[in-house]
């Protein structure tokens, strides 16, 4: 058994050394000499109404190679050795926050500016140097200038980033107001004045800041002085910012194959480096994922260890279509629910102004994967509680006969979290790939999705505060940016003030009633005009979605984009645009003229039966039947069976006969049964969409089904 496991080990080693003696190291390496010639090489050629984009895609390092001896490192080894890297790192990079997390360094490096008035870099580590903030390893570690580099750089970026969080906690504490739980209007725009860029802040911000600085006043009976007093040190995060080096230390280049690479950098050799000849250099193979486009231009990734991997980050820039913030005259509409998660449409901005809807729209639904959601929180909570409990009852005891299992219940619940984030991250892919997929399908140019960042879920019952905070809006938001700007498509938020209160057509409040197709479904999910001279009804979402397009498009003048994230945003409404932000009623396309113009065609009197009008197939071979004239099997005509599936937050069943009939006299209703699989056609089909309806045939080809993401995330 030891000798064929030792031909296979061999059998990978050989492959791996000859592909590392197919490739040729001097192509790979980046180019040393000339900062010039390094800059032409990685411009990118631009199209007009093209522009530059950097983006980020998932890696894994499987093996690698040490160039100087040719032994092949499996990924248990190379795990060892990044991690070895990454530790020396990290260690420095805590030194560093410990020494300089005071107000007075933040505010120094925020500035912008050094002692003699001139400019910082941009780059983090160059900044901490031009300051004088230098680290060094321990006693007896050798480490090269380029890992001293990553330290600084990490923590570069952790202080730059505490600015804000600062400011923040100046402002709340410097306007603390009578009652935390509650403010007054006047105090809430006192405390939006003291922070920079606090007119636009969502109220949830300032909110958990108010909380936060809550919890230490009723602890130590005054307000906190600043952040630093507030929070302690950031951990420092164990990884490779390869971005901070140059070719001494790591290059990535790509291989004959346009999706792979090659990633060379230096690694210890040994947990504590005492000299430069314990660090070699590794090359390491990469298989590159789709998303990255074959003229893409590579940058140094960013490792770390995850589960015993080596995982990459892969930096990327390529060129997409620009997106405009003005000028849109299609747009599609996005508003949000809770049991129908998506609702969307679009609408048309015409040359006289008025803005009809291009069809009926669509609905993704995802109550099969929340119900999963509600169960694996449930499961978390306990899980929780059970930990709690054991550690109270151990005591701080590492000898209880408790500890075994308290271990292993904090396995469990890492588990079960690591589930509740997979299903997350899946639904939400799944989501905005179905937002993008309805905007390419109607040539839409931007998409208006309504800001919810400032909801808070209290006052409406413990069950539904639960599900309104378990949801993923900015998560799908995010990726929804990812995957638009691709095609060079705008996203943008809208306020959401009004958007589901409001008549799409008068702008007059609405009634909202129970659907009449549903009388016996709890909740207002159909709204009504009170208006005689308008008469709209609907649903309510996408009467929603109708205004959320409809006010983007009126306001789109207004759109401002982020300096640094590039976000674009609409931040408030005008009542002099929002009065034509109405989606005036289409006009009905009359038939054809079908007055008769001459004789009418003779028709036989006795019609051919119509089974007769099919013909029989031929006989099968074997004992089969034959299928009998007529019945030709059609297409399909309707959702899968998953579909039609009665699914909430705690219920997944299957509408049968026999319970929806009445009970007959003195018989009980029979119970539920469920069969797995027959009730349905998988779990990954609990997500589905609705088919869009559009207007014109252009649109015809949109995606009507499920993702290939949710399938994959679940098979």
């Amino acid at each position: 058994m030891s000798g064929t496991g030792d031909a296979v080990v061999c059998q990978f080693a050989d492959r791996m050394r000859d592909l590392f003696t197919r490739v040729s190291f001097d192509r790979m390496t980046a180019p040393r000499t000339g900062k010039g010639a390094a800059l032409a090489s990685r411009k990118l050629p631009l199209a007009r109404g093209e522009m530059t984009r950097t983006a980020c895609a998932p890696g894994l390092l499987r093996a690698g190679v040490e160039e100087r001896t040719g032994e092949l490192l499996t990924a248990t080894v190379l795990a060892e050795r990044v991690g070895w890297a990454a530790g020396l790192v990290s260690g420095m990079a805590a030194d560093l926050l410990t020494a300089h997390w005071n107000a007075a360094d933040v505010d120094v490096l925020a500035s912008g500016l050094d002692a003699g008035g001139r400019k910082l870099p941009s780059n983090a580590w160059m900044a901490l140097r031009r300051l004088g903030w230098t680290v060094t390893p321990a006693e007896g570690i050798v480490v090269n200038d380029r890992i001293v580099r990553m330290a600084q750089e990490h923590s570069g970026r952790t202080l730059r980033s505490a600015k804000w969080r600062a400011d923040l906690t100046r402002g709340v504490t410097g306007t603390w107001p009578a009652d935390p739980a509650k403010r007054t209007p006047e105090e809430w725009d006192a405390v939006r004045e003291a922070i920079p860029g606090g007119r636009h802040l969502p109220s949830s911000v300032i909110t958990s800041r108010t909380r936060q600085v809550d919890v230490f006043t009723r602890k130590h009976d005054r307000l906190p002085v600043d952040v630093f007093e507030l929070e302690a040190a950031p951990h420092s995060a164990r990884m490779l910012l390869l971005s901070a080096c140059d070719g001494q230390q790591a290059t990535i280049a790509r291989a004959d194959d346009p999706g792979r690479a090659l990633l060379r950098l230096q690694l210890p050799t040994r947990p504590d480096p005492r000299s430069y000849q314990d660090w070699t250099w590794v090359a390491c193979p990469i298989t590159l994922p789709p998303t990255i486009p074959p003229g893409a231009l590579l940058h140094l990734p960013t490792l770390r260890i995850h589960q015993g991997k080596v995982r990459a980050d892969l930096a990327y820039t390529h060129a997409v279509p620009k997106a405009r913030r003005t000028g849109h005259a299609i747009a599609l509409g996005v508003d949000w629910g809770l049991n129908t998660l998506l609702s969307a449409g679009a609408v048309r901005l015409n040359n006289d102004g008025k803005v009809t809807a291009l069809g009926t729209g669509g609905m993704f639904r995802a109550a099969g994967v929340l119900a999963k959601q509600h169960r694996l929180r449930r499961e978390s909570q306990h899980l929780h509680a059970k930990t709690d409990h054991f550690q109270r009852l151990m005591s701080g005891d590492a000898q209880h006969q408790l500890t075994t299992k308290h271990h292993m219940l904090i396995e469990e619940t890492r588990h079960v979290s690591n589930r509740r984030s997979n299903l997350n991250d899946a639904l939400a892919w799944a989501a905005a790939r179905w937002a993008v997929d309805q905007a390419i399908a109607t040539d839409a140019t931007v998409i208006y999705v309504e800001d919810l960042r400032s909801m808070e879920a209290r006052g409406m019952g413990r069950t539904m505060n639960t599900r309104l905070s378990q949801q993923i809006r900015g998560q799908i938001v995010e990726r929804m940016r990812h995957l638009a700007a691709e095609t060079g498509i705008a996203v943008v938020t809208v306020p959401a003030h009004n958007t589901s209160k409001q008549c799409p057509r008068c702008l007059v409040p609405l009634r909202h009633r129970k659907a009449p197709d549903r009388p016996t479904t709890s909740g207002w999910k159909w709204a009504i005009c009170p208006n005689p001279d308008c008469g709209w009804q609907g649903d309510r979402d996408t009467g929603a979605w109708q205004r959320i397009a409809a006010r983007g498009l009126t306001h789109q003048a207004k759109t401002v984009a982020d300096c640094s994230t590039g976000e674009m945003v609409i931040r408030s409404v005008v009542d002099r645009l929002e009065v034509n932000a109405v989606v005036a009623q289409a006009t009905i396309e009359t038939r054809r003229d079908r007055s008769k113009t001459g004789p009418t065609r003779r028709r036989t009197t006795r019609p051919a039966p119509r089974r007769r009008r099919a013909p029989s197939p031929a006989r099968p071979q074997g004992s089969a039947g034959q299928r009998p004239e007529g019945h030709a099997p059609t297409g399909r005509t309707r959702l899968l069976r998953a579909a039609h599936r009665n699914q909430g937050v705690t219920t997944i069943s299957t509408p049968s006969a026999k319970l929806s009939a009445p009970p007959e006299q003195g018989r009980p209703h029979p119970g539920h049964r469920p069969r797995g699989a027959a009730l349905g056609a998988g779990f990954h089909l609990h997500a589905h969409a609705t088919p869009p309806r559009w207007t014109h045939p252009a649109a015809r080809h949109a995606c009507l089904g499920i993702p290939q993401l949710i399938r994959d995330a679940h098979s």
